[in-house]
């Protein structure tokens, strides 16, 4: 069955907490800020106080918590008092990948490579494996499977087509809004349509899903923000991380992750018959060959 519980696991509540930044009202705005700048504070901290030092209620923190997937303040708080433990016992050097005007070539690659590494680990920490897996069935499931998205996203959705194509399934890619709104209103409950959109807010991406939605076909949002418009339309939400230095631009860590949870999907389904899909694999590139 379709599902969108996104629980939080353990030790991960500042990632959480960071994808749904863009969603947040401003008083759970002003909660997040204070977290992120004051996290060792808030976990001796009681809930009277938070409110106090954010200027908030508590039944307003409460909600907080809860949106966040935790039963109440008290929750959240040993959940971040446990990933900060986890943090303060790694060399936290490594978490700062900002890239500064006096950095070397050299150090402007490391650093990369360290938010390439922390996007993905991001990345691990948001994703529900047990969608996942759901969603990689309803792939093998599907009579075919379609990919919208624009711009960057539009990218990673013609990748994922050759991807998926490769090894025997019925994929295409939507990148331009006319046709992706044309495809998605012929699709019917035996297709599956996955909508990319890193921030969620894409309007022709949102729009393509919910004509997909509308004419019967299962859904996927891939996003970085699990409370966007683009979720609403979808049964299944895949998460993807976003964690970067500020001068590195968006478009890398974006890229890579996306392309990460795809490739999990991918390779979930080569798990399960391996034989075929790299016989397949191995026609489609001889099929290639000149």
């Amino acid at each position: 069955m379709p599902s969108k519980h996104l629980p939080v696991k353990t030790g991960k509540v500042l990632d959480m907490m960071g994808s749904m930044q863009e969603s947040m009202t401003p008083s759970a705005r002003r909660i997040a800020d204070y977290v992120n700048s004051h996290a060792d504070d808030v976990t001796k901290l009681s809930i009277a106080e938070l409110s106090q030092q954010v200027n908030v209620g508590e039944a307003t923190i409460i909600r907080f918590c809860r949106m966040l997937g935790f039963k109440g303040f008290q929750d959240f708080k040993m959940d971040l008092a446990i990933e900060l433990s986890s943090i303060n016992q790694s060399d936290k050097s490594i978490l700062d990948t900002d890239i500064a005007p006096q950095d070397s070539a050299e150090l402007i690659g490391q650093k990369i490579q360290q938010g390439i590494s922390n996007v993905l680990t991001e990345t691990l920490n948001l994703l529900n494996f047990e969608t996942l897996e759901q969603v990689a069935q309803q792939i093998k499931a599907s009579k075919g499977v379609y990919f919208f998205g624009v711009g960057s996203s539009g990218i990673t959705a013609e990748d994922a087509k050759n991807k998926f194509m490769r090894i025997g399934f019925n994929a295409d890619a939507l990148t331009n809004n006319h046709f992706m709104y044309m495809k998605a209103s012929l699709l019917d409950e035996t297709d599956l349509a996955i909508g990319i959109s890193h921030y969620g807010n894409s309007v022709e991406t949102t729009k393509a899903l919910k004509l997909a939605k509308e004419a019967g076909a299962k859904t996927v949002a891939l996003t970085h923000n699990p409370k966007s418009s683009i979720c609403q339309y979808a049964d299944w939400v895949l998460l993807n991380g976003n964690r970067q230095g500020q001068m590195q631009g968006d478009s890398i860590g974006t890229k890579i992750t996306q392309l990460f949870v795809l490739d999990l999907l991918y390779t979930l389904l080569v798990r399960e018959d391996v034989t075929g899909t790299m016989d397949k694999k191995l026609r489609t590139t001889r099929a290639l060959d000149i």
